[in-house]
C-alpha cells in the first residue's frame, strides 16, 4: 500500500502507467477530467479536489490515462474507448483489486460506463461528473482530440496520419450518446449510480440527465458547483460511495 500520494507506475504491451494511491480501504479508481489528456492533477483545479475527502476512508488510486499526464504507450489505429477500459482493469489487476468503485469526470463518465460494460460485476457504484456526451457538438471533440493529438505527433513522426484520424474516428465518430455506450445499455444498467450534472458545450446537461433518466438505479445532483450547493454534494457524495462500500461485497 502507499500512502500519502505514494507515485508509482506500472508496464504492459508497451504501455507504462502512472498512477498515485492516498488512504486505504475499500477501493475507488479516479479517472480525471482533461479529455484525452485526462491525468490525475486536473483534479487540483476542479470545483472540489475529491481526494482529500475520499483518502480518509478509501483506498483512492488516481491514474493518468495513456499518452496522458505521466503515462505513455505505443499509438495504434486500433486504439479506442475499449482500450482505455482495458488500461483501467489492468491498473487494478495489477494493483490485486477485484472490486471497486468507478469514479470520473468529463471523459471520465463514458470510461466509468465503459467499466460497468466490461466488468459489471467488478464495480460497486460508479459516479458521474459531468459527463461528456453528444449533443450538436461533435466538431468540439474532434477539436479537443487534434489539439491532444498534434503535440503528440510531432515527437512521433513514424505514427502516419492516417493512424491519428483513425484512432480520432474510433473515440468520436459513434452517435452513441456517451460515445462508447449506448442508451439501451445504460437502461440495463443496475450498479448503482450517482450522477452529477454538467451544463456547457463539452458536457451538456442532457448527456447527464439521459443517463440518471434511463439508470434504474441512479441518483441526480443537479446543483453542485460552488456555495452551500457544493458543501452539500460533497456531503452526498461521500455517503453514497460509504453506503456502497465493501459491505455490498
Amino acid at each position: 500500500m502507499r500512502d500519502n500520494g505514494g507515485m508509482a507506475s506500472f508496464t504492459f504491451d508497451g504501455t507504462e502507467i502512472h498512477f498515485d494511491e492516498y488512504g486505504s480501504g475499500f477501493p475507488v479508481l479516479l479517472i480525471a477530467p482533461g479529455g484525452m489528456k485526462s491525468a490525475a492533477s486536473f483534479w487540483e483545479s476542479t470545483p472540489w479536489n475529491p481526494i482529500p475527502q475520499l483518502s480518509e476512508t478509501f483506498r483512492v488510486i488516481a491514474m493518468d490515462q495513456r499518452n496522458a499526464g505521466r503515462s505513455s504507450s505505443p499509438i495504434s489505429a486500433d486504439d479506442s474507448w475499449d482500450t482505455y477500459t482495458r488500461d483501467q482493469l489492468a491498473l487494478l489487476d495489477y494493483l490485486g483489486i477485484e472490486k471497486f468503485h468507478a469514479v470520473g469526470m468529463c471523459i471520465g463518465g463514458p470510461y466509468v460506463m465503459g467499466l460497468i460494460e466490461a466488468a459489471p460485476e467488478r464495480v460497486a457504484a460508479g459516479v458521474l461528473f459531468q459527463t461528456i456526451g453528444l449533443s450538436h457538438n461533435r466538431e468540439a471533440f474532434y477539436d479537443m482530440f487534434d489539439s491532444w493529438a498534434q503535440p503528440l505527433a510531432s515527437e512521433r513522426p513514424d505514427v502516419p496520419d492516417d493512424v491519428w484520424a483513425q484512432f480520432r474516428s474510433n473515440m468520436y465518430d459513434s452517435d452513441k450518446f456517451l460515445f462508447n455506450v449506448d442508451e439501451a445499455f445504460v437502461e440495463s444498467v443496475r450498479t448503482p449510480l450517482l450522477v452529477f450534472e454538467g451544463d456547457d458545450l463539452y458536457h451538456p446537461s442532457v448527456s447527464s440527465l439521459r443517463v440518471a433518466e434511463l439508470a434504474k438505479n441512479s441518483t441526480l445532483i443537479r446543483d453542485w458547483k460552488s456555495g452551500a450547493a457544493l458543501n452539500s454534494a460533497k456531503n452526498r457524495f461521500y455517503q453514497f460511495l460509504v453506503n456502497e462500500d465493501a459491505s455490498k461485497t
